[in-house]
């Protein structure tokens, strides 16, 4: 059965994007047949696997739109096998004043484009906006299960709550299927007192939605310099260093949802 997950934190710079890539990829590199859908219009996953905004003529927005169904606009990932991406741009802004006009059940156009391909992939995972708009609920309502990236930083958790009762009314009313797939400790630096108090406090209130690798380790994801500068190279982590710390990391949230 296909898994449908999406990555959402309404924070902005917290690894979502970052999450999407890598963890799609990961899975690729596992033989799975992944699908990544670009669902936020500054469409930096899409760049982030080496496509730039003018090499591709349809977008998420013209599905989105009713002029394009989702296959016509899905990309095929080069150098990794079984990847793919349906791609954004910034058009996709403006999909919510479309929605806003005459779309019947709008907080399902994205549910209603990815059934009839849904079979065709064993993992989609889509990176949503970081902002708890049309868009993001469209990614939600059409997921099996929600990632959330919590950055080991300040105020880390600011906001945690607002997304929680979001995912927990689209449950009750749209997607009764929807599960929080596990929380996913990013930016982590072991030297950082107040990563360790971050990753402490998602532990204490969140144990049981924490990925690990065994009964004793944890997957989080480090500080990384090589994760960073991966995106501008277009490339995932596992291709621009395979020895990286953040190749390990994304390998092991792989091996953690496959398991």
């Amino acid at each position: 059965m296909t898994e449908v997950i999406t990555i959402a934190n309404q924070k902005g710079g917290v690894g979502k994007t970052t999450t999407a890539v890598n963890l799609s990829a990961a899975l690729a590199l596992e033989g799975k047949r992944v699908l990544l859908i670009d669902a936020d219009p500054q469409s930096n996953a899409t760049t982030s696997l080496g496509f730039h905004r003018d090499s591709y003529e349809y977008n998420l927005y013209h599905v989105m739109l009713g002029t394009k169904d989702l296959q016509d606009i899905v990309l095929d990932v080069k150098d990794i096998e079984n990847l793919f991406v349906a791609p954004s741009n910034i058009g996709l802004v403006g999909i919510e004043k479309e929605f806003y006009k005459n779309t019947k059940d709008r907080e399902l156009v994205l549910k209603r484009k990815i059934d009839p391909i849904k079979n065709d992939y064993d993992f989609i995972i889509i990176d949503s906006p970081p902002a708890l708009g049309p868009l993001t609920i469209n990614t939600l309502s059409s997921a099996t299960s929600v990632l959330i990236p919590i950055q080991c930083e300040f105020f880390a958790l600011e906001g945690l709550a607002q997304l929680l009762n979001t995912v927990k009314l689209i449950r009750q009313t749209i997607n009764r299927q929807l599960e929080i797939k596990g929380f996913l400790p990013t930016m982590y630096s072991a030297q950082n007192n107040l990563s360790k108090q971050v990753f402490s406090d998602l532990a204490k209130h969140f144990e049981s939605k924490l990925f690990k690798l065994n009964d004793e380790s944890y997957v989080v994801i480090p500080r990384n310099i090589k994760l960073a500068e991966s995106p501008s190279f277009g490339k995932p982590i596992m291709l621009y260093d395979e020895k990286s710390v953040g190749t390990k990391a994304y390998t092991n949230l792989a091996k953690a949802i496959l398991r």
